[in-house]
């Protein structure tokens, strides 16, 4: 792909979007980096900033093959880097240049958002060529080095980078006192233990570089050495931050020694380091050296717009909560509208009704236009969570001592922005099982004559109005026989003969059940799998195991696309009205009690060469029927992934589309329901939670 010819694929717009983004935030951050040039205040955080910036527009361009723009923002990191590292000084001459480039990427990215050719080869030479003429090699220093008074270690000495020796350099040029702060600590807590400490050093001084190094135990413990700059008393600083696991002691003599002066065309005051770096911090805003009491001209008003360079704008997924809402509500008012003209066209006002119909007829075709377009406003991919589960993959892999390889497919299948977060924590819990119980230890796998690093595959694809997500592992698989002897044990089953190897799957996501001895921090298979199903459940998801033992497991989770507006089959049942979602609905039939066999307590209907259970609603709600029941009666049939269930109900009443509201926390424990939506004529019913009848039927055999 070149910057001639792009296609504005979904990919280039979202790059065209951050680039965007990271050029209006370092055009920002330039005009302060210049006001700091002018006071001769610098906060050296600003021009790390920058740099990161310009950093990540280079990385980003080169993704998608924009020469221009990655060569243009390569040489501004260049010069960047240089002003981090003290070997040039930041003048006004030099600002100068670094505006000059962040307008010509301004236009090189807005002729990409036109997708106009930019022509621009030979402003974008001219401009490095200024660039690099800001680069001429720093003059060698005579004499000894500075840091050689210090008395650092060859092993620390050796550790240290380019911009650790000039942040030294530069806090013994400002009499500032190096000292040396040595930590221990526990290898479960170090992280946050480490940073605390750090947090404190920021507010005495500069943290310079922090190197790991080899604790008392290994196995424990780890140690690091934190070299800091500081203008505090030794015993000042050992008040403020030594204690049992810290010790400070100073480097060098007590006095700060004298050092040989750095021409100022070579040194910038206080840079903190970049991500790249150890820890590093600034010691408040120091006075930096300028070359010229000049500011560079303004760029030519040709090159500058106030116009955006992108179309894309990010918004808050509770503005479209809100906005599909209201598309709801005005989705339930047209179905009222349209029972208002079909009533006047009974009772005779026939001119009147057929426009109003109409009317509704055009307000229903827009109405389902916006619902689609915020729809897919809320769509993401769902390869965003896979990043997610790397983490997760390298995490626990590396604690439990095995080897894990995650494979991903079906990056780009999407799915509400919601169902995608409220899927994370399910998905997480799984995986985690998988490798801790599932992925055997590479000693065990060569022992079984499988490779020694296990294989964790995530794929995701779209299946009529669901998505499916499939988790599936190499591993052990799951002990069918140990989960029927502790359901045995547990009494949950007399009869363990009765129990089928799939109804047996169905234990484990009972709360409290496990097939563990044991409890660890990552539990086996089985622990907590409850809450993966009812945090599926609530989203109108189903899930399904299949196993094979020495083989591995298959956890599929079946979701719909979205939640926000749903079309339902309303229903009625010992007079009262009920939602199905569609999405689960696969038919209806009109029976009568002759068509109804019983097996085994169990009430069934043959459809076509399968049978198909079947639950009556009154009985499953419990709802007392006044009269007798009809003659004639529905049965829904409705399924979510394999599982099919019939679901006897009095009558069909009719399809709309509804909104599904949340009934809170204090409804939580009522089955069988998932929310309740408003119908338009003042009525709210409730809406069935399919997934989980079918789940809590299969299961009881009820």
């Amino acid at each position: 792909m070149s910057e001639q010819n792009a296609t504005h694929t979904k990919a280039v717009q979202d790059f065209l979007a951050e680039a965007e983004e990271i050029v209006e935030q370092l055009g920002s951050e330039l005009a302060d980096l210049s006001d700091m040039a002018e006071s001769g205040e610098l906060n050296p955080e600003v021009l790390n900033s920058i740099f990161r910036g310009a950093h990540s527009l280079k990385g980003l361009a080169g993704m998608f093959s924009f020469s221009g723009i990655a060569e243009l923002a390569h040489n501004m990191e260049n010069l960047l880097d240089w002003l981090r590292l003290g070997k040039l000084n930041l003048s006004q001459h030099l600002m100068s240049v670094l505006f000059n480039a962040h307008e010509l990427l301004g236009t090189l990215i807005r002729a990409l958002v036109s997708g106009e050719d930019s022509g621009m080869a030979q402003e974008i030479a001219a401009c490095v060529t200024k660039i690099n003429a800001c680069l001429a090699p720093p003059k060698e220093q005579a004499g000894v080095s500075p840091l050689e008074s210090l008395g650092l270690p060859a092993h620390v000495r050796g550790a240290l980078t380019e911009y650790e020796e000039h942040r030294l350099k530069d806090n013994l040029a400002k009499g500032k006192t190096i000292f040396n702060i040595h930590t221990s600590f526990d290898l479960a807590i170090f992280d946050t233990e480490l940073s605390a400490v750090t947090e404190i050093l920021k507010g005495c001084g500069e943290v310079i570089s922090t190197l790991p190094s080899a604790g008392v135990s290994l196995e424990s413990s780890i140690d690091f050495e934190i070299l800091f700059g500081s203008g505090r008393s030794l015993e000042d600083l050992k008040t403020v931050v030594e204690r049992d696991n810290v010790t400070v002691s100073q480097l060098g003599s007590n006095t700060a020694p004298e050092v040989p002066a750095i021409p100022a065309e070579h040194v910038v005051h206080d840079v903190v380091k970049t991500d790249g770096d150890a820890h590093g911090a600034a010691d408040g805003k120091l006075k930096a050296p300028v070359d010229s009491p000049q500011s560079p001209s303004p760029p030519d008003d040709a090159a500058l717009s106030a116009k955006s360079m992108s179309r894309t704008v990010r918004v808050d997924i509770g503005k479209l909560d809100e906005l599909m809402n209201i598309v709801g509500e005005l989705v339930l008012a047209n179905s009222t509208i349209a029972g208002v003209s079909a009533r006047m066209r009974n009772e005779g006002f026939s001119r009147l009704a057929v426009e109003l119909g109409k009317a509704a007829k055009g307000l229903e075709r827009k109405l389902s236009d916006l619902q689609k377009g915020v729809m897919e406003i809320r769509m993401i991919p769902i390869g965003q969570l896979y990043e997610k589960m790397s983490r997760i993959v390298r995490k626990i892999s590396r604690e439990q001592g095995k080897l894990v390889e995650l494979k991903f497919f079906g990056a780009d299948t999407e799915l509400d922005k919601l169902i995608v977060e409220d899927i994370s924590d399910p998905m997480m819990h799984i995986i985690r099982n998988a490798i801790d119980h599932g992925i055997e230890s590479p000693e065990v796998r060569i022992s079984q004559g499988k490779k020694e690093k296990g294989t964790i595959r995530i794929s995701s694809f779209q299946k009529g109005n669901h998505v499916v997500i499939e988790i599936e592992d190499d591993g052990g698989g799951i002990d069918i026989a140990k989960i029927k002897s502790k359901a045995v044990q547990k009494g949950l089953v007399s009869d363990i003969s009765t129990v089928s190897d799939r109804e047996a799957l169905e234990y484990i996501f009972l709360p409290g059940f496990s097939t563990n001895d044991t409890v660890s921090e990552v539990s086996g298979r089985g622990v907590g799998m409850d809450v993966v199903k009812n945090n599926i459940s609530a989203i109108f998801g189903m899930v399904d195991i299949e196993t094979e033992k020495g083989k591995g497991s298959r956890f599929t989770i079946t979701l719909p696309i979205t939640l926000a507006i749903i079309k339902a089959l309303i229903i009625s049942c010992s007079g009262k009205t009920y939602a199905l979602p569609i999405t689960s609905v696969l038919e209806s039939l009109l029976m009568t009690d002759k068509d109804i066999m019983t097996v085994e307590r169990k009430e069934i209907v043959q459809l076509r060469e399968s049978t198909l259970p079947l639950l009556r609603l009154n009985q499953y709600f419990n709802i007392r029927r006044n009269g007798e029941p009809p003659k004639e009666f529905y049965v829904v049939v409705v399924g979510v992934a394999e599982k099919r269930l019939g679901i006897v109900v009095d009558d069909l009443l009719s399809q709309q589309d509804i909104v599904i509201k949340s009934l809170g926390d204090s409804f939580k424990q009522f089955r069988g329901i998932s929310g309740a939506a408003d119908l338009g004529d003042q009525r709210t019913i409730l809406v069935m939670d399919i997934g989980g009848i079918i789940n809590e039927t299969m299961r009881s055999g009820s």
